[in-house]
């Protein structure tokens, strides 16, 4: 093997056979300046440029916003980059950054970047002292972390028997256990098929949790209430567990009814010193996966706090932890908390932990590695503001909270300079693709203020201001939480999005005064439309009044829900003294004073709206087609058709197309992969019964018939990649 210069390596991109190759990154100094990002707000360890320090490390991981981050914490330490990527992945935001790309396979996961050999052989031929694993893949690998210590180069992480020690979720509890941790009840043991699952189940009591022994980011997990769930749990989790992490041994233990999770962050070095860095609440899951997180918490005290970290750092050093890591705890109503797991790895949430402390976590793990001691005491670690972090995910939010999607990204602009206090780590940009072989994470948006509230406030901005086109995305649903009640109460549990929104998420509603809003708005865009139009057109004559001079009147016809009759305004709009800023609106004679960059060309209009019952809006526009605008408001798109009024007269006299009998055909909610058919033509099923699995970014999902009847046509196979919409099966 041999290093190939970039023109030999274009040159043999599609060679069937994939050696490593490896290029410089050809990244301008200003590009690479700008990706660092502002590490001053890392003020407690400041990073000390003449501290000895790797020369080069590896980044052994896909997601591209902790390879981002990694590179942009190791850049500004000194320290030289090293990015492996399959083959899909040759244009990324990450490859680009680091110093040195290399190619270790195609796009599967297990041909690329679960490949320890190619992994290890990268390191060799780039001279990477250090490989930091970022989280998930290769992060808790116990074998892979052996082989690269037996290979002569260091794992920024924790040793390899900690991470054996930890990573089994079974030997971990007998662990912590003697580590004198609280314990939820469960069975102490593994569980060996669906009969012993169900067994076990009713010996502790419904309801269980059935997960991997080797899981993590809520993968290979079910909750079960019943004899039923507790086979068909055990059974897909079974399978979940062996797709993403090669180890599909599975326990019980009894499920905590409306708790709360909440984690503790600790960092320890190789010369027995051990900190816990507060609390960080990550309730609101979806899927048992993480959707927001914050820190602190609002339900846990100073006593609590300090209890919690103390049994953290307790299970930390009885098992010689020596990086940064994550002990995750379930929470009672009445303040009892119960060890849950360890994540020996960098967390996602990590950095509202960094906005709170004031610590760069990352640069920690890389001194830690090189063998430095922690020059920090438990009595420096304080509690500054609050932080929230939201995930942005490619998914659609109205589908079970959020199944993915994939595409391009046609548009990308994140809030950074828009709003004051929002980190982003990324690690993408516009035209980057979201596909079906990875995690569909898109962003980790941080707010960071003086309290909850501010930073809650913040947050909300930060969505209203973030554009994203060509994937659906689950910021409506992320931006719908933060301005609702309970949330802003901090009264949340893990239960907190089934039980406020219990018929799915279903967007954001508009009082009257918000719908008027965007009926002004956009008969006002379809009006200045209309007269720019005339101006470019040449239409406009000496002795014809000035378009934007003129009254425009339309129908809009309001965006409606299922079972929701047709509903329309009628529209005057006024520019006054034909300025494009400011306009005179009545909406059914409700008058809407509108101010602002009132632009067609802009993403995101910040106005000014002078209305009884209305505030001032932040609305991004999405489409501009004939007749119709797409506007996105509070989070959620409404589609807005703007007519004349004969036209309006016109369509009440339309048919509406008929809907698909969606009781007939079983169709695919995503984008993916089916995993197995159980169904076969001529086949009598009953309503419930399942009929197929998907998976899509290593999560299955077990489609049923929504009806008892016949099987009709089988459209797929085991195997087959599907597109969403798509039917796959059909019953008569």
């Amino acid at each position: 093997m041999r290093i190939l210069s970039i023109k030999q390596a274009l040159l043999r991109k599609g060679l069937a056979e994939y050696g490593t190759q490896i290029r410089a990154a050809s990244v301008s100094a200003a590009v690479k300046d700008a990706a660092i990002g502002d590490r001053s707000i890392y003020t407690l360890d400041p990073i000390n440029l003449n501290e000895p320090k790797f020369d080069k490390i590896l980044i052994a991981n896909r997601a591209f916003r902790e390879k981002s981050l990694v590179m942009k914490t190791a850049r500004a330490m000194g320290i030289k980059t090293v990015a492996v990527h399959s083959d899909v992945d040759s244009n990324a935001l990450h490859v680009k950054m680091a110093d040195e790309a290399v190619c270790v396979g195609p796009a599967p996961t297990n041909q690329s970047y679960l490949r320890a050999d190619r992994i290890l052989e990268a390191v060799k031929e780039t001279g990477a002292q250090a490989v930091h694993p970022g989280y998930g893949f290769l992060s808790e690998n116990t074998d892979f972390a052996a082989k690269l210590t037996a290979a002569g180069a260091t794992f920024i992480g924790p040793n390899s028997k900690a991470i054996l020690d930890m990573g089994d979720k079974i030997h971990s509890k007998r662990i912590a256990g003697e580590a004198k941790v609280n314990m939820i009840p469960g069975y102490d043991g593994e569980i060996a098929d669906e009969d012993e699952c169900v067994k076990v189940s009713n010996e502790i009591g419904y309801p269980v949790m059935i997960k991997a022994s080797a899981g993590g980011g809520g993968k290979g997990m079910r909750i079960a209430w019943n004899d039923k769930e507790a086979r068909d749990g055990f059974r897909l989790s079974k399978q979940e567990a062996a797709s993403s992490f090669g180890d599909d041994r599975m326990l019980v233990e009894k499920f905590i009814d409306n708790p709360r999770h909440i984690e503790m962050q600790v960092l320890c070095d190789k010369h027995g010193n051990a900190l816990w860095l507060n609390e960080r609440e990550c309730s609101i899951q979806r899927r048992n996966q993480k959707v927001i997180e914050e820190a602190p918490s609002s339900f846990v005290d100073p006593a609590m706090r300090s209890r919690m970290g103390e049994q953290a750092v307790q299970l930390a050093k009885a098992v010689g932890y020596d990086s940064a890591g994550t002990v995750e705890f379930l929470v009672d109503s009445k303040k009892n908390f119960y060890f849950l797991e360890m994540n020996t790895r960098l967390q996602v949430e990590h950095p509202i932990t960094e906005e709170i402390t004031n610590l760069d976590i990352v640069q920690q793990m890389i001194r830690v590695a090189y063998g430095h001691k922690l020059n920090l005491q438990q009595s420096d670690i304080k509690i500054n503001g609050w932080s929230f972090e939201s995930r942005v995910y490619a998914e659609d939010p109205f589908k079970g909270f959020g199944l993915p999607s994939v595409g391009r990204l046609t548009k990308y602009e994140e809030p950074v300079d828009s709003v004051e206090g929002i980190r982003c780590d990324s690690g993408i940009r516009e035209g980057s693709e979201i596909s079906i072989y990875y995690d569909p994470l898109i962003c980790k948006l941080v707010s960071h203020g003086p309290n909850r509230q501010v930073a809650l406030d913040r947050m909300r901005d930060a969505l209203d201001n973030y554009v994203i086109r060509g994937v659906t995305n689950n910021i409506p649903l992320l931006r719908d939480i933060v301005e609702e009640e309970r949330f802003r109460s901090g009264n949340i549990t893990t239960k907190y999005l089934p039980e406020t929104y219990p018929q799915g998420f279903e967007g954001a509603s508009l009082n009257v005064g918000e719908e008027r809003t965007l009926v002004a708005l956009t008969a006002t865009l379809q009006a200045l439309k209309i007269a720019r139009a005339q101006m470019f057109t040449n239409q406009r004559k000496a002795a014809c009044i000035d378009p934007l001079l003129k009254d425009y009147s339309f129908v809009v016809e309001l965006p409606k829900r299922d079972g929701e009759d047709r509903k329309t305004a009628n529209v005057e709009v006024r520019f006054i003294d034909g300025n494009t800023e400011i306009a005179e609106v009545f909406v059914d004679g409700n008058k809407v004073k509108l101010s602002g960059e009132i632009c067609l060309a802009k993403s995101v209009l910040h106005l000014k709206v002078d209305s009884e019952s209305a505030k001032d809006a932040t609305v991004q526009v999405v489409s501009k087609r004939p007749g119709e605008l797409v506007v996105i408001y509070k989070g959620s798109q409404f589609k807005m058709r703007v007519m004349p009024k004969a036209v309006s007269e016109l369509l009440k006299h339309m048919k509406e197309k008929p809907k698909l009998d969606l009781s007939s055909v079983v169709l695919s909610p995503m984008p993916g992969a089916i995993k197995s058919v159980s169904a076969e033509v001529g086949q009598m099923v009953t309503e419930g019964q399942e009929l197929c699995v998907i998976e899509a970014m290593k999560m299955q999902n077990s489609l049923h018939a929504s009806k008892t009847g016949k099987v009709k046509a089988v459209n797929v196979k085991e195997g087959a990649t599907v597109d969403e919409g798509e039917i796959l099966i059909e019953l008569e």
